[in-house]
This record gives C-alpha cells, sequence and structure tokens, in this order.
C-alpha cells in the first residue's frame, strides 16, 4: 500500500526534529479508500483514504495535524521554529477566520512569545482553542480578540500541560469514584470509620516512604502523618508552602530555603564509576519559571470538581518532574495527590486514600506512570557526569517539561484510585468490623482484659490461624484447650 506521510509525522521527517513521540501520526492510502487503525506500544497510525490527500505544503500538514493528530504543544513549537515564518503569515492573511488556522496563529503566539505582523480578526464567531469533546479544558476560558479564540488551556506558556478524554478515563468516570467512596463509607459505624482513619494515615506514610525504600523513624512517620491531616485544610501549592513541606519532611540538615540550584537527576550506580540514568530533571536555571507555571495552572484548575482527578494528577506528576528539591520530591508529589482531592472534595471528608499502599503494592503500574515521560525523555538530552557523580545538561530542555501530554497519568490516578477504594478502603473497614466482632464473641468465651484478647487475636494471625504451644505457655496457660479451640474458631474470618 503506498502512502503519503501527513500532519505531524511529515513535518517531524522534513524539518528532522527530535521530539517525544506523539500518540497519533497520520497517512494517506495513495491507491484506495481504505481507513484503518494500527495502534503500537506508544501510538496509533491512522491510515485515511485518499479523498483526505492534501498538498505538500508546511501549513497544509499543520492544519492536518491540528485536525487528525491533535494538539501537540511541544512538537509545535518545534515546528515553528523551523518553518518559513513568512509564509505562515502569508497563509493566515489569506484565509484569516479559518478555526483551524486562527489556532495555529494563536498558537504561534502563545509559543513563540512573538506578535505576527497580522492585523486582528474583527468581526466572527469565537472557537474554543481545544475542542472540549476531545480535551480537558478550563471551565472559564480567556476570551482573545485578536483570533477570536477562547484559551481554555490548563496552564501557561512558562507549564501548560495537555490531557486528553481516552475512552479509559471516560469509563472510569462513568464510575463517579468520589460517589462511590461515600456511599462505602455510610455502610460503616464512626466508631470503625475513626478507627480505619487512625490507621490509614501510618499506612499512607510508611508506604510512601517505603516506595522510596526509606525506613523512617517513629518521630518522622509522626510528623508526615501530621502532615497528611492537614491535607484537606490549606492549599500546600504555592512556593512558600512548598518549601515548607520540603523542610517538614525532610532531615532538617537536607531542608531547601529555596529550589535547587543544582542539576539532579535518577539513577542507580550499577558498578564502581557507572552510573545508570533513569530521569534528568530541568535545569535549575529553568526551575523558577516552569514552578511559577505549574503554581499558576494549579490555580487555574482549582475549584473546578469536574478536573479533580485531572487536577491532582497533572500537578502531582508535573511537580515530581520538575524536581525542584534536593530532597523529598517524591513525598511531596504523593502528598499532593491527598491535597488536591481533598481540597477538591474528591476524597470524603476527614477521610484518607491510601494511595500510597496501592502503589507499593502496584511498583510495575507505578514506574509505568512515571516512565511514560521519563524514558523518551532521556534519548533527548545530552549530559556530561563526571567521577563526582556531578551532571551538566548541555542542550535546551525546558521546552520538553513546559509541553507534557499527562493523559498517562490521568489515567494511571484514576486506577489507583479505585484499587484503592476497592481493595485498601472496604478491606481495611471489614477488618475492623470483623475484628470487633471477633473480640467480642472471645470475650463471651471468656471475659479476658482487652490487652489480652489483642494479643491472643496477634498470635493466631501470626501462626496461620492457631494458637502456637510455646505462646500458649508463656501468655495463655490459663485457658483450656477447648477454649482456645472456641476462641479460634471466632478469628477464622480474619485470616485472609
Amino acid at each position: 500500500m503506498k502512502l503519503q506521510v501527513v500532519g505531524y509525522k511529515a513535518l517531524i521527517q522534513k524539518f528532522n526534529i527530535e521530539t517525544i513521540a506523539h500518540w497519533h501520526y497520520s497517512s494517506i492510502s495513495i491507491e484506495n479508500h481504505t481507513h484503518k487503525l494500527v495502534e503500537n506500544s506508544d501510538h496509533i497510525h491512522e491510515i485515511y483514504p485518499k479523498k483526505y490527500a492534501i498538498e505538500d505544503e508546511t501549513i497544509e500538514h499543520l492544519e492536518f495535524a491540528l485536525k487528525y493528530d491533535g494538539v501537540n504543544l511541544g512538537l509545535l513549537t518545534l515546528i515553528f521554529q523551523k518553518m518559513d515564518k513568512q509564509q505562515f503569515i502569508n497563509h493566515i492573511n489569506a484565509k484569516p477566520t479559518g478555526k483551524y488556522i486562527r489556532r495555529l496563529w494563536y498558537f504561534y503566539e502563545f509559543l513563540m512569545d512573538e506578535k505576527l505582523p497580522i492585523n486582528d480578526i474583527k468581526q466572527g464567531n469565537y472557537v474554543d482553542l481545544l475542542e472540549d469533546e476531545k480535551y480537558y479544558v478550563l471551565e472559564n476560558p480567556t476570551s482573545i480578540k485578536r483570533q477570536r479564540i477562547r484559551d481554555n488551556l490548563l496552564g501557561t506558556k512558562e507549564f501548560c500541560p495537555i490531557a486528553r478524554k481516552t475512552d479509559t478515563i471516560k469509563k472510569y468516570e462513568a464510575l463517579n469514584l468520589a460517589e462511590k467512596s461515600k456511599k462505602i463509607l455510610t455502610k460503616y459505624p464512626n466508631e470503625v470509620l475513626k478507627r480505619a482513619l487512625s490507621y490509614l494515615y501510618t499506612k499512607e506514610t510508611k508506604s510512601s516512604f517505603e516506595i522510596e525504600k526509606v525506613k523512617p523513624s517513629s518521630s518522622r512517620v509522626e510528623k508526615f502523618v501530621s502532615l497528611l491531616k492537614e491535607a484537606h485544610k490549606d492549599d500546600f501549592c504555592t512556593k512558600e508552602k512548598l518549601i515548607g513541606l520540603q523542610n517538614r519532611i525532610v532531615d532538617s540538615r537536607f531542608a531547601d530555603d529555596n529550589y535547587r540550584t543544582t542539576q539532579n537527576y535518577v539513577g542507580e550506580s550499577i558498578s564502581y564509576g557507572e552510573e545508570k540514568i533513569h530521569y534528568i530533571s530541568p535545569k535549575p536555571e529553568d526551575l523558577n519559571d516552569l514552578m511559577k507555571g505549574l503554581i499558576t495552572s494549579h490555580q487555574k484548575m482549582s475549584n473546578s470538581t469536574k478536573l479533580s482527578v485531572i487536577h491532582a494528577s497533572i500537578i502531582a506528576y508535573g511537580f515530581v518532574y520538575l524536581h525542584p528539591f534536593e530532597d523529598g520530591n517524591g513525598r511531596i508529589h504523593r502528598f499532593l495527590l491527598h491535597n488536591i482531592l481533598a481540597r477538591e472534595a474528591f476524597t470524603p471528608k476527614e477521610m484518607i486514600f491510601p494511595i500510597s499502599a496501592v502503589m507499593l503494592k502496584n511498583p510495575n503500574l507505578y514506574d509505568d506512570s512515571l516512565e511514560t515521560f521519563s524514558k523518551p525523555l532521556l534519548s533527548l538530552i545530552d549530559y556530561e557526569l563526571n567521577d563526582e557523580g556531578n551532571m551538566k545538561v548541555l542542550n535546551d530542555t525546558s521546552l520538553f517539561y513546559r509541553t507534557m501530554d499527562m493523559t498517562k497519568q490521568v489515567e494511571s490516578l484514576y486506577e489507583f484510585i479505585l484499587k484503592t477504594i476497592d481493595e485498601e478502603l472496604i478491606q481495611e473497614l471489614d477488618f475492623i468490623s470483623l475484628y470487633d466482632a471477633s473480640k467480642k464473641a472471645i470475650q463471651e468465651i471468656v471475659d479476658m482484659p482487652n490487652r489480652q484478647v489483642d494479643l491472643f487475636i496477634r498470635f493466631i494471625l501470626q501462626n496461620d490461624g492457631q494458637l502456637s504451644e510455646n505462646k500458649r505457655k508463656k501468655y495463655f496457660d490459663f485457658l483450656t484447650e477447648e477454649e482456645i479451640k472456641e476462641m479460634e474458631k471466632t478469628i477464622s474470618h480474619l485470616k485472609s
């Protein structure tokens, strides 16, 4: 089958652009009328029938890309930098009112920070910059008179993420997970909820540390638990609050008073003098603008219940990709998930979702959610690493961090939340309810003090449903064989 490569793919080839793979590429069949989708691991190749054929001109490919391949702000920027600007201006002047050309015109001035010598449009309907049936957008866009465009982007030129409305996300949205979690909680008495909450705070804290293979002291655990209890009370996504967060969760010797001023990266030593690099953070000189953009994006998305999970995904993952501190970035990233979901009332009031526990149990899923961006980025960064482990990034990389497509991260967070509700939350609440029933049943057999009942249950659970002979002799020699057997039966439903 003879194909004409069109859209982004054609322009990537024409201008020899190196970039992170776009999710959708297009070709046109020269010979027949077939329409075909070919799905690969990192993108979809769509083949259109020959009636879609276009002239092999940059502007024609740009319009085709915007219409069929979707919006990729980073790729558009790289194309704008290499194309013939005067031809672009001439094309806009020739037909300035077309909705795709208006969008391209606005994207050029937005991304390149340059006003083109073109007169403002004086009449005509306003069009949305992003189509809300395809993308997550702001509910209250900014009307731009010049191109008669409604700018509904989720960010600014300093940090402007994209999140697409995929079938996967739509399925999660249809589950109405916020309402589902609230209904689940109504099935349990307040006492059970209070006890579960206390445990979940600790579980979430330990899991967040364990993800980073850190074993915290009891005092550090308590500090992080206290922090989680404040997640619903305040907006922590400001520069001052983020620095304060970092100071509270790291060893005081590694507390920062500003964003980092050195290049950092995530890697591991695989042999003497050899380092395997997993992720490279933005250059320190790019951080202030990137973080300013992330915080502004956060403010734009705040107070929109329709964007709760999208909002949390973009800001929390965006934060960890920017890696603004020397230490504590991962824990702050996971804390921000709680902070935003709680502030947007997605999480039930005064309840916490142990998302880190799910991430810890599903490390491949969590790694994949991070590596969707970090892996392809590595091949685009030129760097030097000296014998002391100090890195220097040699090329301009800020564009890649400013224009991330974070659709996969949104899908991943939805999956973590669903697993949290269906597994961690329900299992914990059920365990506490059954535990209480077991305690009551044991005390009806033998009226022991609470402390001894708890100890008995712990020993039974540790020994696959039976009290060991050593534990019996040491702690429960006053019980008869018949009493022990009866008490073991009351705990059998807790073993799972």
